[in-house]
Formats: C-alpha cells, sequence, structure tokens
C-alpha cells in the first residue's frame, strides 16, 4: 500500500471503526474491499472509494481486497479486469488479496438452494414486464406472485434444471420470498438469478447458464472474504436491509457492516458510465483515456500525478450525503505537486522569429538553466542560444496598450530567461501586414547583470530557432463550458461541450526536452504544466499534453459573467 502523504482527518466511518475495535467486534479486525464490476474504466468518483478502503485497511493495519464483481458475462471482460489493476497501482495501492466473485459461483449455487430448502427462495415464471406490474410502487404495496408459493421440491427440481440450461433466457428466475408489501421495494421478493444461455463469461467461460444478481452477491462475497467494513456509496443505502437479510437468513457466523458515504460529483464534468461510453462511441473524444476525459487512464496520461489525485480525495472528505465538488480544488492539488515536482523547461507555443542583427551569425552559446528556482538538488542544464531564436507571439506588440504592458515593443526592451537582454529595432511583415519577424539588438554586458543605467522590467522565454525541436502541443482544457453540463431537463447535455476542450499547437521545445521520456512532466515557464505523451510521442516527433495551467483562468472568466 502507498504511504499516505499527511495524517488522515477522523470521519463518521474512522468513528465507527473506532468504537468496533473498543468494543473488540470481529476480534479488533479491519478488513475492506474495493469491488468494481469490470464493465468499464475507473473514474475520478472511484478513486475516492479507492483511497477511502485502502487507506483504511493501511491506517487500521488491516487488509484490503480487490474483488471483481463479475457477475454480467456480456459487459465485462479482461481488458477491463487489467486496466482497474493498474489504476489502483497507479495510484499507489497493492491489495491484499485478488477475487472475483465467479470464484463463488459454487458456494452462491448452494447457497441459492439453501434458501429455497429452507422456503426462503422460489423460482417464478413471470415476465420482466409481468414483475414490474406485480412489484407495485413507492405508494402501493406489490402482489405475490402467482407461482410464490410453489413447494420447496417443485422449486429445487426447477432450480437445478436452470442450472442445467434447460429453460430459455427470461423464462424464469430464482426470487427471495421476503415481503411484496414492504415499503422498501428491493425487499418485494428480488430476483437473486436469472438465466443467461450461452454467455462467454471471461472467468468460467460457459459453465454456467445460470448467473446471480449483484445484491445476493455481495454481501455473501463479504462474508465468505471476511470483510468487516463493506463501504459502498449513498445509493445502496436502500439496499442495507437486503444485505442484512441474506447475511441473517444464510447464519453467516460472520457478518460484515455495509457503511454508505456520499459519492463524488465533480463540476465541468460527468461520471455516469452511460455518457461516458457515449463520449467514447461518439467521438467526441479519442477513447476512454483521452486526457479530457475523468477516468484514472484519462488523467494519468494527461500527466496528472497520483500523490496530487490522492491529495484531493484526502481534501474533499468523506461526508454522509452527495455534493458537488469544484473541478478547480482538483487543479490546484496537481499544480502544487507539480510545482514542487516538476523541472522547468522552455517551449514557445506560438513561435515568433527573432534575429539578433548583431550576434555572431556561427556563435552558440550554452547557458546555464536551473532545473527548479526553489530546489537546487534538480541541478542544472544548458539552453543554446544563437543568432536566431524564436519568442512566443503573445510576448510581443507593435504598440503597447499602456505603461504596464511589460513584454517586447518596438524600440522596447526585454530580458531574455536566463540570457541576455534584448531591443526590438524593427518589426518585418509580409504582404497582408503581418508580423513575420523582428530584428532585434542585444546587450552583450546583460548576462546575469543589468544594463547600465536603466530598468528593464519583463522577462520573457525564448527557444533557439536553429537547435530547438519542433513539438505537438495539445492545449487540454475542462470537457465541458459550464459546471453542470445538461443540468436542465430541457438540454442535451452535449450541447454543454467544451468545443476549446483540445487545440493543438506546433511549437518549439529546447533540446533537453527531446528526448523525454513517456510520461515526463515539466512546467514550461510562463505556459503551464506539460506531460510527454504516453501514446503518440515518440523520440522525432514529441508530443506535450497540458495538464494544467499556472493558474486558475476560469475563474476570472466567471467573475466577468
Amino acid at each position: 500500500m502507498s504511504t499516505r502523504e499527511a495524517p488522515t482527518p477522523s470521519n463518521f466511518i474512522r468513528q465507527i471503526i473506532d468504537e468496533d475495535i473498543k468494543q473488540g467486534k470481529h476480534g479488533g479486525r479491519v478488513a475492506t474491499r474495493f469491488p468494481p464490476e469490470p464493465n468499464g474504466y475507473l473514474h475520478i468518483g472511484h478513486a475516492k472509494s479507492i483511497c477511502l478502503n485502502f487507506g483504511i485497511a493501511q491506517d487500521y493495519n488491516g487488509t484490503c481486497n480487490l474483488r471483481f464483481d463479475d457477475t454480467n458475462p456480456e459487459k465485462e471482460s479482461e481488458e477491463f479486469v487489467e486496466a482497474i489493476k493498474e489504476d489502483v497501482r497507479w495510484l499507489g495501492f497493492e491489495w491484499t488479496g485478488q477475487f472475483f466473485a465467479s470464484d463463488y459461483f459454487p458456494q452462491l449455487y448452494q447457497f441459492a438452494e439453501q434458501l429455497i430448502r429452507a422456503g426462503k427462495a422460489y423460482v417464478c415464471d413471470l415476465s420482466p414486464e409481468e414483475m414490474r406490474e406485480y412489484r407495485g410502487t413507492l405508494t402501493e404495496p406489490g402482489r405475490d406472485s402467482p407461482y410464490r408459493n410453489r413447494s420447496v421440491e417443485e422449486n429445487l427440481d426447477l432450480f437445478r434444471r436452470m442450472r442445467a440450461g434447460e429453460f430459455p433466457d427470461g423464462s424464469r428466475v430464482l426470487r427471495a420470498k421476503i415481503d411484496m408489501a414492504s415499503p422498501n421495494i428491493n425487499m418485494r421478493d428480488p430476483v437473486i438469478y436469472r438465466i443467461r444461455r450461452g454467455a462467454v463469461h471471461h472467468q468460467t467461460g460457459e459453465a454456467w447458464p445460470i448467473y446471480p444478481m449483484y445484491d445476493y452477491t455481495h454481501c455473501i462475497s463479504d462474508a465468505l472474504e471476511g470483510i468487516t467494513h463493506s463501504l459502498c456509496t449513498l445509493e445502496f443505502e436502500d439496499h442495507r436491509p437486503l444485505y442484512n437479510w441474506f447475511l441473517e437468513q444464510l447464519d453467516f457466523p460472520h457478518r460484515p457492516q455495509q457503511i454508505e458515504f456520499g459519492r463524488l460529483n465533480i463540476e465541468y464534468t460527468v461520471l455516469s458510465k452511460r455518457k461516458l461510453t457515449e463520449l467514447v462511441s461518439e467521438g467526441h473524444v479519442s477513447g476512454w483515456d483521452d486526457p479530457r476525459m475523468p477516468t484514472i487512464a484519462g488523467l494519468r496520461r494527461r500527466g496528472c500525478p497520483p500523490e496530487a489525485i490522492r491529495d484531493f480525495c484526502a481534501r474533499i472528505g468523506v461526508t454522509k450525503s452527495d455534493g458537488v465538488v469544484e473541478i478547480a480544488l482538483l487543479e490546484n492539488c496537481i499544480r502544487e505537486s507539480l510545482d514542487a515536482s516538476a523541472p522547468r523547461a522552455m517551449a514557445v507555443l506560438k513561435p515568433l522569429k527573432v534575429v539578433i542583427e548583431n550576434y555572431p551569425e556561427d556563435r552558440v552559446e550554452e547557458l546555464p538553466a536551473a532545473n527548479h528556482p526553489k530546489n537546487e538538488a534538480m541541478g542544472s542544464r544548458t539552453v543554446p542560444f544563437t543568432r536566431e531564436i524564436y519568442i512566443d507571439r503573445d510576448d510581443f506588440m507593435e504598440v503597447p496598450p499602456n505603461n504596464k504592458y511589460k513584454r517586447l515593443t518596438l524600440n522596447g526592451e526585454v530580458r531574455l530567461r536566463f540570457g541576455y537582454v534584448i531591443r526590438c529595432d524593427r518589426v518585418v511583415k509580409n504582404a497582408n501586414g503581418e508580423i513575420v519577424e523582428l530584428r532585434c539588438s542585444y546587450d552583450p554586458d546583460t548576462l546575469g547583470a543589468n544594463p547600465e543605467g536603466r530598468k528593464v522590467k519583463g522577462v520573457i522565454h525564448w527557444v533557439s530557432a536553429t537547435k530547438g525541436v519542433p513539438a505537438e502541443i495539445r492545449l487540454y482544457d475542462r470537457l465541458f463550458k459550464v459546471p453542470n453540463p445538461g443540468g436542465s431537463k430541457d438540454r442535451d447535455w452535449r450541447e454543454d461541450l467544451n468545443p476549446e476542450s483540445l487545440v493543438v499547437m506546433q511549437g518549439v521545445i529546447e533540446p533537453s526536452l527531446a528526448q523525454a521520456a513517456p510520461g515526463a512532466r515539466f512546467q514550461f515557464e510562463r505556459e503551464g504544466y506539460f506531460a510527454v505523451d504516453t501514446k503518440d510521442s515518440t523520440p522525432g516527433r514529441p508530443v506535450f499534453n497540458r495538464i494544467v495551467t499556472l493558474r486558475d483562468t476560469w475563474a476570472k472568466i466567471a467573475e466577468k459573467e
């Protein structure tokens, strides 16, 4: 498991666990689990659950299992299993044991027969439509199925024939016999098993023509694994009586406790698996690991440090109610992590050529540059200075707007980062009147020194035009342009997609970046934090993803609105 960055504040779950330990419950043991269904990629919401379950196990010297709740063979695959394992490990955690719900299929089947023999389960022939009709509503009780009073012998026979694959899909189900008048709809004879003939399971193949339901499987899996505290999100609160009912009827000596916490909702994104799937299938993003996606794979590819995600999860805390978290908090966690850890470098995103006319044409000067202004241990590098350089087009204005402008202007001076003071003497324009080149001069006495008799306020970054390396720079931004995409019923959430969520630039980077390893993170001075793309970047064609800007530019936009 990971080493936590700071002491974890208490919350209501930890208070429950503290009291359980004090009372000697479970023999003082703490055992949790993270139980994803392998039917897709994990997202930032799952990261909260991962940090919670593994973090509690670590802090209480307990255990945390990774269990795949794989009871839907049509939707699950080994691809998702491996992706989930990679995500958990990337976040910094290691599980005590790895299990699949399908590991327990034989025991689950035997427990189902036990319920039948106890008169607590029956085979029902109602169609799904009829079952919904019989179920009732929130204000009206349900009605008993006409098959509810089948004998134990008949139910056992039919269930065993279901197991043998005799019946077509949807023709029969096994239901728990509880209370069709219960105010909790989940207790109105829920389905335990359904028929799925011909489905190929990623673990068991075609061995099983019937599959158990989640509510039945989950609590039993917890009990079999000796889980003490089964932590889940708030939507399962109404399922807790059913969770406990199964454990009571099957008389498990060890009873896990289900505890619900508020799920993570975050501004400017969607976490619905359906919507995320549609983003991918409809081509709004390049895939599940698109750096704009809130998936852990997307965050990893974008360049987010795992410690920033853990810090974010710690800061939002654990509550008993759902809420919406500002995405600015996540972005600030990322900035804080990268400010301390990311070496500095220079890259020009919108190149404008500068010719320093009084600098020798064949001269290449290697200027020393610190890799981090606050951390000498990161060392230094050299950047080549040549007669021709690139500056960012936004760092020049022929006529400054006011006296506060601190960049380069015609007849004005500016300091080049780690280099000399230069003066713009002439502007070269094309036939359309567009600026294509600046003709400048440099002061050779200003390397590491202020010019005599005058004060230069501005400092800008640059890259050698002859030694710099072309690179694709992908400026990623928030995927949606509003905090609550599709917030109104009459508006499709897709209408809120941010058309500027990806802007591709053809920039120039300093030579030291050309061989940077995939995933390596840097601060491009004055531009933001960037990472080498792990998928598309090659030694001959580097690609950098913007992880996050240097400051929250969206806050300024919000102030104007």
